[in-house]
């Protein structure tokens, strides 16, 4: 799915030049579970935006599939982005006036799905992680756990073929970000590629493989049994 070959990322900091991340080489197969692991500052989150298609790195060539992604045009990096990546953030940037259902359906109305198949479709993704009985509420009504779990299902909107997700679990208690992880594992035996980031070991053990990132460089981890 992803290929990195010799991706650098710098960034001028007044007079100082610094490395975000160094000469990196990476392969992802489809259907893949990876955890990116490594502290803050290590690139992690620098990583992610690349293979989104978000950050052009300052050199090197990302291929997802047989295509460059920073060789296409922004119109068709945004259209890729739309329709076969999903993102989760640590924070979930829910739209704190629309429902729980009215945020799953953002990206369906952004597709210009009709609305009686976007409503549809967000009661059937809310069901998907639990949340049936809370379509009807604002973000303000729900849990931290609860909010994450409708970033999850908006993510799945558009049934994208790889999930980013950059610390999932971070500003969660260890039981709702272990609910939160197991329904990324749920995406991943459903067919979609998963790679997340994240400082958290536990979190990290959801995966098949890790890839540790120090100083912006990166090292193949054992293998790993998906939870």
């Amino acid at each position: 799915m992803y290929q990195l070959q010799s991706v650098t990322q710098t960034y001028k900091r007044r007079h100082n030049v610094a490395t975000a991340l160094d000469n990196c080489n990476l392969e992802v197969s489809d259907n893949d579970y990876i955890a990116i692991v490594g502290p803050s500052g290590s690139g992690k989150t620098t990583l992610l935006s690349i293979l989104g298609g978000l950050l052009a790195p300052s050199s090197g060539i990302v291929l997802f599939g047989d295509r460059s992604l920073y060789g296409m045009s922004i119109d068709e990096r945004t259209k890729l982005r739309s329709d076969k990546i999903g993102f989760v953030f640590q924070s979930v940037n829910l739209v704190t006036w629309l429902s729980a259902c009215e945020n799953v359906q953002i990206p369906l109305m952004l597709s210009g799905k009709p609305e009686e198949e976007q409503r549809e479709r967000g009661l059937q993704l809310l069901e998907r992680v639990g949340l049936s009985d809370r379509a009807d509420h604002l973000p303000s009504e729900l849990s931290p756990g609860q909010q994450q779990r409708v970033a999850l299902a908006r993510t799945l909107a558009n049934d994208p073929q790889v999930i980013l997700a950059d610390e999932p679990t971070r500003n969660l208690d260890s039981g709702t970000g272990q609910q939160v992880m197991s329904y990324l594992s749920d995406f991943h035996r459903n067919g979609q590629t998963i790679i997340i980031a994240t400082q958290d070991a536990g979190t990290a053990a959801f995966a098949k493989q890790r890839i540790q990132l120090v100083e912006g460089v990166t090292y193949e981890l054992d293998r790993l049994s998906a939870a």
